[in-house]
């Protein structure tokens, strides 16, 4: 009886993931390490953070975005997502990248105001009091050794379940841009990473 022996390679095209998100972050540390967090060797999705070239506006982060979607295209599966702070900016550059994101039914737009940082405490606490001033303050509390990057160690599958709860219920009536106040809507894209998982 002759053996046949399995090609290891992967075919060209066939992809190992069922879903792709595409994150283009304002944030070129924090952000890519948090999402790469879902980014497991057996898991069904993939993550892919854009890296900017330049600056970080919400304006730049957008053509980051459309710059790489017009070059690899997105399967209707699969998801296009703008992550950005609310920061100093301005209700007219966010109102672009939320039009953006209107423009089909796979793209999105995630805000944490005052920063994302604030996402990243909801998953410590309920995030009452917060201030861009003493955001990243409070956090140090959880995480002593935080400067901009998140150890994967220390965010926990529940915890990440319970900071989607309180931005849930921060965000309540649900904004249909970004949170005017004090909230995020990042727990909308990691939803729909834990719905796809």
């Amino acid at each position: 009886m002759s053996k046949r022996t399995r090609s290891l390679h992967r075919l060209q095209g066939e992809r190992r993931y069922r879903k792709m998100f595409i994150i283009a972050p304002e944030g070129d540390k924090t952000e890519p390490q948090y999402f790469g967090l879902f980014n497991g060797a057996n898991s069904v999705i993939r993550i892919k953070c854009l890296k900017r070239t330049h600056k970080n506006s919400p304006l730049q982060v957008l053509q980051t975005m459309t710059c790489y979607l017009k070059r690899e295209g997105l399967k209707e599966s699969d998801e296009a997502w703008i992550v950005v702070d609310k920061d100093q900016w301005t209700d007219e550059d966010l109102a672009q990248l939320h039009g953006w994101s209107q423009s089909a039914p796979n793209l999105g737009l995630a805000v944490s105001n005052p920063k994302f940082e604030y996402w990243l405490l909801l998953h410590f606490e309920d995030g009452s009091g917060v201030t861009s001033s003493n955001c990243s303050a409070k956090l140090k509390r959880y995480l002593p050794d935080y400067d901009k990057g998140v150890n994967s160690r220390v965010i926990r599958s529940e915890m990440i379940k319970e900071a989607i709860q309180r931005a849930k219920a921060r965000d309540n009536p649900p904004c249909s841009d970004w949170p005017r106040g004090l909230g995020t809507t990042v727990y909308r894209l990691v939803e729909n990473i834990l719905k796809a998982e």
